[in-house]
């Protein structure tokens, strides 16, 4: 069926502003990251990939692609294992239940990263003062204080507590499209529980499971306040390497080639989320 023509001309605006402020910008992202900045400040000619060799060759900067991988990938883990209790609750309990555990996951949402951050650096604060701290001791959990604060530890914790929302809802959908026969079903022929849960849960909410990973990974990877709060010097993350050598260094091309490297490692992993996805649905169609 032939697409109606003013529907073309509806869209023209918004392919417009995307252009103009998402493909342009990028396009030229991509040609800053290749070029070479004389001791003038001026970029230009010639052209050449050593900034993304740089990225990889000095071990400081290899150190912190490293450890901006190891955090998205362990803050996403967490709150996938964390996330399906509280979406199996969400979807099967009571509307009333529903109601309150919705508004709990979703009530920081209104509040701004910021503010949370500090929050966490209040709670993780190391010395005996730290209210974590404070309540191991007291209770006779801890002899001495434990240094959470500063390290990835910290930036784990509080990117879990940010990004844990977009986890928990996908994964609500989801479950909430299963049919219950199908669980039942596998219950009256005997399974266990764990089993139901591998066999049957698991699989069908797969969408919910790569669309939630997949966001977590993402807002982690690109993410800028909580690592600069809770992370300190010990938990760079790419992010605050991109703002050191961009506003600190005025290395806007090597700033550039993070910034490429970042975008390219959320698309790969975009792009992995969703091959796996289609391979699972082609084989289901067969």
């Amino acid at each position: 069926m032939a697409a109606d023509p003013a529907g073309r001309l509806l869209a023209i605006p918004m392919l417009a502003f995307l252009t103009y402020f998402f493909f342009y910008p990028a396009i030229k992202l991509l040609f800053s990251s290749i070029q070479t900045q004389d001791s003038r400040g001026i970029i230009g000619r010639p052209y050449t990939f050593a900034h993304y060799a740089r990225l990889i060759d000095v071990e400081l900067y290899a150190r912190v692609l490293w450890t901006t991988l190891r955090i998205s990938i362990v803050t996403s883990v967490l709150a996938t294992v964390l996330a399906y209790p509280v979406a199996l609750v969400m979807v099967k309990s009571r509307p009333i239940v529903t109601r309150v555990i919705t508004l709990i996951v979703i009530a920081p949402l209104i509040v701004s990263v910021v503010v949370r951050g500090y929050g966490w650096q209040l709670v993780l604060q190391n010395g005996p003062k730290g209210m974590l701290n404070w309540i191991l001791m007291a209770l006779h959990i801890i002899s001495e204080p434990l240094s959470v604060l500063y390290t990835e530890t910290a930036v784990i914790i509080g990117s879990l507590h940010v990004f844990f929302p977009m986890m928990v809802l996908p994964l609500a959908s989801a479950l909430g499209k299963i049919d219950p026969n199908l669980e039942d079903a596998a219950r009256v022929l005997g399974a266990p529980w764990w089993r139901v849960f591998w066999r049957v849960t698991l699989p069908l909410s797969m969408p919910g499971f790569v669309a939630g990973f997949t966001l977590v990974f993402s807002l982690t990877a690109g993410s800028f306040v909580i690592p600069a709060i809770l992370g300190g010097a010990s938990a760079v993350m790419l992010g605050n390497l991109i703002e050191q050598q961009i506003f600190v260094v005025y290395d806007w091309p090597f700033g550039a080639a993070i910034a490429v490297v970042l975008v390219g490692l959320v698309l790969a992993v975009n792009g992995v989320s969703m091959w796996l996805l289609e391979g699972r649905r082609l084989r289901r169609a067969e």
